[in-house]
């Protein structure tokens, strides 16, 4: 018999820094921002959602429900601006570009979201949600159209991020921003609605045509596909602030319930010879090269041996290593022997913040004692291909 599981598991939370068990229910609903699809799948994005499918793959291997929401922004600054240089439509560019996501995730071994809320098909809602904010005071309208949420009305402002206000400032700015816009209260307040630019797509609102602001878009979409509390919110750290602080907000402020998210899942970044990839600096490593050179396997399992909170800088050798430890437990696979001690030590990592790295070495050395049953439930767990 399998050894048995952990009575439960608990992973960091960002906002309170502690540890937040997960399991205290049998469902446990997650959202996890997605891409604004405009570019194809790079390192940096497969390590959050491999990271992310992971933990849903092993908490549902353990017996939870796992209901798992991930949105498309198809509509935001980058994406318009990306579709007018290519002189295509941004709904065309979103489509085919998240065609190119879905298949470099389903290759990774990643399953299929519950929910895959569009910003462009929650604008209803969306709109919905800023006029709340505005009845409740929490938001308000400049003379041009443009409606921002009021930072001052929020007393827990910062909590998520822990940063002083001159750090705020200088990420907000660094990160799209507009500090400096005639008509604010307050330079941090962000934007929920905003008039279109020429040539943009523009919905009708209250306070003039335009289209919603980034923040707004995700709180709506988690709200409505999971309730008003979900247990567990992740993305990129670079998404920490302003947008998850954002989030917090107005989530809080429109339903006037707290926590929005009983435990936030933060994913370290993916560096190239130590500065992070980006879109915007071009320094990527595409998933698509890489699953050309490797088993789908290997690289799930090169992400997967760096602790999810933890960055690290991307290493040709490193994928190598995986790609020879993934062989080593497919060669371990013959045997039907069953190590209940190295399952009880891998089940333990797990429930410890998620500590993929340990149970990686766990399955190792049971493909050093040639333990074939317990590679086949362990790495099964971790939803990887080579025991099926």
């Amino acid at each position: 018999m399998p050894a048995p599981y952990p009575a439960g598991m608990q992973i960091t939370d960002t906002r309170t820094r502690a540890r937040i068990d997960l399991t205290t229910g049998r469902t446990v609903r997650v959202y996890v921002c997605g891409i604004t699809p405009y570019d194809s799948t790079h390192l940096g994005h497969a390590f959050t959602y491999v990271a992310t499918d992971a933990l849903i793959g092993y908490l549902e291997h353990i017996g939870h429900r796992v209901i798992y929401t991930r949105n498309i922004t198809d509509v935001d600054d980058d994406i318009l601006r990306k579709a007018a240089e290519q002189d295509v439509d941004y709904l065309e560019l979103g489509n085919r570009e998240m065609a190119r996501f879905d298949a470099d995730l389903a290759n990774l071994g990643c399953r299929l979201p519950d929910h895959t809320p569009r910003a462009t098909e929650s604008i209803p809602a969306i709109l919905t949600a800023v006029r709340g904010l505005i009845t409740t005071g929490h938001a308000y309208v400049t003379r041009d159209g443009r409606v921002y949420y009021a930072t001052r009305s929020a007393e827990r402002f910062g909590e998520l991020s822990r940063l002083d206000r001159e750090d705020m400032l200088h990420q907000f700015a660094e990160k799209g921003g507009d500090p400096h816009a005639p008509g604010k209260q307050d330079e941090l307040d962000f934007l929920l609605w905003q008039p279109s630019n020429p040539g943009e797509p523009t919905w009708g609102s209250d306070w003039g045509p335009g289209r919603p602001g980034w923040h707004i878009e995700c709180s709506v979409m988690a709200t409505e596909t999971l309730g008003n509390t979900i247990d567990l919110h992740g993305g990129g750290s670079d998404l920490i602030f302003p947008h998850h602080e954002a989030e917090i907000l107005q989530a809080e402020g429109l339903t006037g319930q707290s926590p929005f998210a009983r435990a936030w899942f933060h994913v370290g970044m993916v560096t190239l010879d130590g500065v992070k990839m980006s879109k915007s600096l071009g320094n990527l490593v595409f998933v698509a090269d890489l699953l050309e050179r490797y088993e789908a396997d290997a690289v799930r399992r090169y992400l997967l041996e760096h602790h999810y909170r933890e960055g690290f800088d991307h290493s040709d050798s490193v994928l190598e290593d995986a790609a020879a430890g993934v062989k080593r437990w497919r060669k371990a696979l013959d045997g039907d022997e069953r190590r209940p001690d190295l399952e009880t030590r891998f089940h333990a990592a797990m429930a410890d913040d998620l500590d993929i790295p340990t149970a990686l070495a766990v399955l190792d050395e049971a493909a050093a004692a040639a333990a074939g049953a317990t590679i086949r439930d362990l790495a099964s767990a971790l939803r990887f291909t080579v025991a099926s």
